[in-house]
Parts: C-alpha cells; sequence; structure tokens
C-alpha cells in the first residue's frame, strides 16, 4: 500500500533523507521511530506531498504520488499532525466533517458523527464544543476522528500522542487499537517511543541521520539488531523500563 524506493531529500545542506526504502503491505502498520532529526517526519509527508523529495519514488496502492495532484492525494489520506491542527474557531463536528465536506459528500455530518463515536467523543455532548474547551487529550481524539470520517485507506501520523500526559497517552493507544479493528487500514506512524512503536505497530523502522538502520517486528529487532545502534537504542528502553519497575 505504501512505499519509498531510494527517497533522498535536503534542506539546503542537510541530507534529511538519504536513499530511504521502506514499504507498509496493505492494513498493516509501520513506526517510524529515531532521534529527532532522523528524518522520520520527512519521511512520513512524503506520502501526501507535503514534501517532495529531490530523488526516488514514492507510491500509494502502486501508484507514483507524484503523478497526482496533490491536493485529491490528500483528502483520500487521513492525517493526524503532533498538534492535533485542529481550526479553533470551528465546532468539534464541523473539524470532523471538513475532509467529507470538502469530497462533497452528502452524509458529511454523518460521517463525522459516526467517527467522533468511533473515538469516544460522542457528537451529541462534544460535537457543538470548540477546540479550547477540550482537554488534550480529547482534541487528539478529534484529530484522529477528523482523519477518519472519510474512510481513508491510509493514514499518517505523526507523533499523534506525543504532547499529553502518560495516563491520557495510553488512554489514546488503546482508543487507536481499537479504531485499526473496527476500521482496519495502512499506517505509517511517526513516534520517539519504542513502547508505543510495539504497541501500535506490526513493524518498526529505526531511523538514523536519514537512512533506515533497520526495519523489522519488535521481537526480531530484539532478538537480532541489524546494527550497533540498533542495539543500544532498545538496551536503553529496556533499561528504563526495568527502572520503572518496583
Amino acid at each position: 500500500m505504501l512505499t519509498a524506493t531510494g527517497v533522498t531529500h535536503r534542506y539546503s545542506a542537510t541530507l534529511a533523507l538519504d536513499g530511504v526504502s521502506i514499504s507498509v503491505a496493505s492494513g498493516r502498520a509501520l513506526a517510524l521511530v529515531g532521534e529527532s532529526g532522523s528524518g522520520k517526519t520527512t519521511l512520513l509527508r512524503c506520502f501526501n506531498r507535503m514534501v517532495e523529495p529531490d530523488a526516488g519514488t514514492v507510491a500509494v496502492a502502486g501508484v507514483d504520488v507524484r503523478t497526482q495532484p496533490a491536493v485529491p492525494l490528500r483528502r483520500r489520506i487521513g492525517y493526524v499532525p503532533q498538534d492535533g491542527g485542529l481550526l479553533p474557531h470551528w465546532s468539534v463536528l464541523r473539524n470532523a466533517a471538513f475532509v467529507p465536506s470538502l469530497l462533497e459528500r452528502a452524509d458529511a455530518e454523518a460521517a463525522a458523527r459516526d467517527a467522533l463515536d468511533l473515538v469516544g467523543l460522542p457528537a451529541a455532548r462534544f460535537g457543538a464544543r470548540f477546540p479550547h474547551e477540550l482537554s488534550g487529550g480529547q482534541r487528539q481524539r478529534a484529530a484522529l476522528a477528523r482523519a477518519l470520517a472519510a474512510h481513508p485507506d491510509v493514514m499518517l501520523l505523526d507523533e499523534p500522542f506525543g504532547a499529553v500526559d502518560a495516563i491520557s497517552r495510553a488512554d489514546l493507544q488503546a482508543m487507536f487499537i481499537e479504531v485499526r479493528r473496527e476500521r482496519p487500514m495502512t499506517a505509517l506512524l511517526v513516534t520517539h517511543d519504542l513502547a508505543e512503536a510495539a504497541r501500535l505497530a506490526d513493524e518498526i523502522a529505526v531511523m538514523r541521520d536519514g537512512r533506515v538502520e533497520q526495519c523489522a517486528a519488535t521481537a526480531t529487532l530484539l532478538a537480532a539488531p541489524a546494527t550497533d545502534y540498533v542495539a543500544a537504542l532498545f538496551a536503553r528502553a529496556m533499561a528504563t523500563a526495568a527502572e520503572l519497575r518496583p
């Protein structure tokens, strides 16, 4: 469903992506992890043409995204940025109906209500509220509802749960797992949290300095790290987890 082949991109003198190749099968979820500046968000944004790579090929459902107009492409792909990106002067229901309305669907409001119900924000209670009247976790639920309302086959999530407290984050992760059960989709997730990546994704791609060090299931990354960096990354995560145990 999602493929990137030999993708390279620079920001002036900074090499953000250095010949990156990944693939995500239909209905699967891949998490991109790594330090800040490793290229995770740049790679994610190549799939909806928010970033136009300097070289390489990026495809959705086997079609090169560069052959498709950017705006229709983005309307077919769910996208949840770190800050949610809700329009502050619109109600929650209107925010959730945004993409179906752009697609001129007659059932835009009904689709928005269904999506809000799916993420645990029933429109009867939350639909008339504005983003500033929601908690941080509720705003991220509303942002996810907006991305889900048009029933996309692909979802791009850029640190979607990173700006909330630990309890809200755990609740949002559980909600996302349930959403994927209800509406199977292909997902690409950017996160700094290895535990979150292991919980939400089928595979993890470890990125460093614009390259993919290794891409595999969590068990494989733990048992057979391909590089010293991958081994050290997981060792640090395991040590942190051990320190939290009573």
